[in-house]
């Protein structure tokens, strides 16, 4: 028996981000950033094309570290992305030191590589290097913490949507539950006065309809238990309850049933049919002596699934008001499927009542 879907768990920690996208753009900033230093090289006369490679390649792998520890440091401040001031202030706290040490190991690759080459590696005075390079890093370290901001940002704020969204889905599937167990009352009332009704004239039948009773509240009690459940299931539920109703009025009612095949696995909300053969027994067969005929019909049309219950004896009033059963139903559909289902109960021309439900064909 189908069950009602269940939003995943979302987790509550880190919000995931696109690492593997960042990397890849990174890597293609790289790229680009080695290639401009190596034109500019070329330009001015230059011809041994490791130096540039080495130059650029040396300042973006020690900033490449920085920017993967700067990442991995972020984790720990997505608690205060509400807050850009702080979150900022805790990001950037610890520039001035980063910033020095970035140049220092920068220069000592750079430094490194020549002297295996047994060349020197010749720059400006170091003073002039320091705040030069210093304030090259400081500006890509702001961009990058700029960068990192809003790609949390953006994860979080997704994060908080899914997580909205399952709240809303759980709340919905308790408020479809609520109303499918409220059928459950409503239905025993009703089946203790049919069952009632006919202990005075007929104990042996009273007897043999509580026994069915029990039987029948049994499976409803374990089918309300889902907002939904298969048309199958719904229609063996009908059945018995149908059995217990025509078996009071025997020689009154004319039941048939009209399904079309192939819909046995179709999803239907839980109980959807049962309260209206409920009204069409007590609205049509019970007040009148004559023979009912009842038809409960299910077809699909396209990808909607239409549910028929027609009576050739009921009436309806200039102002017909809605029942406990008919309510909730009418509040379960629109729970479920909003403006995608349809409930209506019309008078039909040659007498009696037609009430007809439609909704989207899930099988």
């Amino acid at each position: 028996m189908p069950t009602p879907s269940t939003a995943p768990p979302v987790a509550r920690d880190a919000p995931p981000v696109p690492v593997l996208g960042f990397a890849l753009a990174w890597i293609s900033f790289c790229v680009l950033l080695t290639t401009v230093g190596v034109q500019d090289y070329l330009r001015q006369g230059g011809t041994d094309l490791w130096k540039p490679v080495l130059w650029d390649g040396s300042s973006l792998l020690v900033a490449s570290l920085i920017a993967w520890a700067q990442w991995r440091r972020a984790t720990h401040l997505d608690a205060l992305l509400s807050q850009p001031w702080r979150w900022f202030g805790r990001s950037l706290a610890g520039l001035p030191l980063i910033a020095p040490l970035f140049v220092a190991l920068v220069f000592a690759l750079r430094h490194g590589v020549y002297a295996l080459l047994e060349l020197r590696y010749q720059h400006e005075p170091w003073g002039v290097v320091f705040r030069y390079e210093m304030l090259k890093f400081a500006m890509f370290y702001l961009m990058f913490t700029a960068v990192v901001f809003g790609l949390r940002s953006y994860a979080a704020l997704s994060q908080a949507q899914l997580r909205l969204s399952h709240e809303r889905a759980l709340a919905q599937e308790a408020r479809l539950l609520q109303l499918t167990q409220q059928i459950e009352p409503h239905f025993l009332f009703n089946a203790i006065n049919t069952v009632a009704a006919t202990i005075e004239p007929n104990p042996a039948l009273a007897e043999r309809l509580l026994t069915q009773l029990a039987s029948l509240l049994r499976a409803t009690t374990d089918l309300a238990r889902s907002p939904q459940t298969c048309l199958d299931d719904e229609l063996r539920l009908l059945r018995a309850y149908a059995a217990i109703m025509c078996q009071r009025f025997a020689d009154r009612v004319d039941l048939r049933f009209d399904i079309a095949p192939g819909l046995d696995a179709c999803v239907v909300p839980t109980l959807v049919l049962q309260p209206l053969l409920e009204n069409a027994f007590r609205h049509g067969v019970e007040r009148r002596t004559e023979m009912t005929t009842v038809v409960v019909r299910a077809s699909r049309h396209a990808d909607r699934l239409r549910l028929e219950v027609q009576d050739d004896a009921g009436q309806l009033t200039a102002k017909p008001t809605e029942g406990v059963g008919l309510g909730n139903l009418r509040q379960r559909l629109l729970a479920r499927y909003g403006a995608l289902a349809s409930l209506s109960v019309q008078a039909v021309p040659q007498g009696g009542v037609l009430a007809v439900i439609e909704l989207p064909c899930a099988c």
